[in-house]
């Protein structure tokens, strides 16, 4: 079962104008779509994007219940593309809710759990691109160590991908479980109540989807598709996702920084967004129901110029 995270929350955040245009960029199974077509009027619009193909049955189903729904399978980082294509020069929100949903979790054939031993995929397109399998049968050793390191934060990275390595020149990598037993055996200290395979499966699944760089090109084109007075609303679930967030609304919001003493005007500085808020975490009552809430992190900007 999915439950959806920060859903009031991240919804209240968004819709600043009930006749807007908004993206929901990670339509899911349409938890954050429908809380926010409820908070639209009838002349509003939501255009849904997932990269997931299985997203696409139940925006269709959405779409044929409610004219104001419309989807793009595709990612996020296409989104000013595809505005174009569409002849939509703004909106008027963006929200986000970054990581993997809980039927990706769960479904051991997406490839995602070393919970569950099923295909080593990873991909959140099943359609397109290389397969976590085919990506460590073909990396070079230290592809998949800087892989480990920078994405999964793993301090083990470079003992963990030699292992991985020399694991595939006896066979090859073709389930979570056998790629889940590899880093266990290869990492010499596990974290307390941490899966000793955690860092590494979001490593390689960082690594297959692009999801940095797709983060980064949202946030470089978020304030041309952004209207004045718009927002972005990103849901962040691990620390390299949040810095990333967190200093390019921090950097939109301080605009130019120059030395002390140069003498320049407030409006020189070309502030383009301002901070909603503080960063927003789940309530204890959320908690409660969903313990996969526990590390998202909600921030908001508004463009302002």
């Amino acid at each position: 079962m999915h439950l959806t995270v920060l859903l009031r929350e991240a919804t209240d955040a968004l819709v600043t104008a009930p006749s807007g245009f908004y993206v929901d960029g990670t339509f899911g199974r349409g938890g954050h779509s429908r809380a926010v077509l409820d908070c639209l009027a009838d002349d509003g619009r939501l255009l849904g994007v997932d990269k997931d193909p299985v997203a696409i049955d139940s925006a269709r189903e959405l779409a044929t219940t409610d004219s104001r729904f419309s989807f793009y399978h595709g990612s996020f980082a296409d989104l000013p593309s595809h505005l174009h294509e569409i002849g939509a020069d703004q909106v008027d929100g963006i929200l986000v809710d970054l990581g993997v949903s809980s039927p990706q979790l769960d479904e051991a054939d997406r490839g995602f759990s070393f919970l569950h031993d099923g295909p080593l995929d990873m991909r959140m397109d099943t359609t397109s691109g290389q397969t976590a399998a085919e990506w460590l049968m073909s990396a070079e050793e230290q592809d998949i160590a800087r892989a480990l390191k920078e994405y999964g934060e793993e301090r083990f990275a470079k003992r963990i991908a030699a292992a991985i390595v020399a694991a595939r020149q006896e066979a090859p990598l073709t389930t979570t479980g056998q790629l889940a037993r590899i880093v266990s055996e290869a990492n010499p200290r596990w974290e307390k109540h941490k899966h000793p395979a955690t860092r590494a499966f979001q490593g390689i699944r960082i690594q297959v989807n692009r999801e940095l760089d797709d983060l980064r090109d949202l946030l470089d084109g978020a304030l041309d598709v952004l209207r004045v007075g718009g927002r972005l609303v990103v849901i962040s679930f691990h620390s390299l996702e949040d810095r990333m967030v967190k200093r390019y609304m921090r950097d939109m919001a301080r605009g130019e920084q120059l030395p002390p003493g140069v003498p320049v005007t407030d409006a020189a500085l070309n502030r383009r967004m301002k901070l909603v808020g503080k960063a927003v975490k789940a309530s204890a009552d959320e908690l409660g129901e969903n313990v996969r809430a526990r590390s998202a992190v909600m921030r908001v900007a508004e463009k302002i110029a």
